[in-house]
């Protein structure tokens, strides 16, 4: 449709703001946006990954592998529900969506990966 002129965000969405987010940007930014958005998600999930194989210690190796694995979770989780895979859950998609606890934690939890990977 173009970029701000979704139609789903007019009335046809419950909380296209939180839950949703995926399907406006699909919307407005077509395959293009939604490539950009998940090969983000892959990139996070593989520089996650190469986090915890490089650390040295064996709690920050479990703990890395955890966070990263917590975020891509959460994130096919929404996708699944956008897309129509799964019912409605409620869960976020990480970083995108409007919503304080779970922009917090996705945002602590890559703090803790970036510390993991400077020792």
């Amino acid at each position: 449709m173009g970029f701000l002129n979704s139609r789903q965000k007019q009335f046809y969405l419950p909380e296209p703001q939180t839950d949703f987010i995926f399907s406006i940007i699909s919307e407005e930014f077509g395959v293009l946006g939604v490539i950009i958005v998940v090969s983000l998600f892959l990139l996070f999930l593989y520089l996650g990954f190469k986090i915890a194989i490089n650390s040295s210690n064996a709690f920050n190796k479990y703990l890395a592998f955890g966070l990263v694995f917590q975020i891509i979770v959460q994130a096919i989780l929404n996708l699944s529900v956008v897309i129509g895979l799964i019912p409605v859950t409620g869960v976020t998609l990480p970083f995108l969506s409007y919503g304080g606890s779970s922009l917090l934690i996705s945002m602590v939890s890559v703090g803790i990966l970036i510390k993991i990977s400077k020792s």
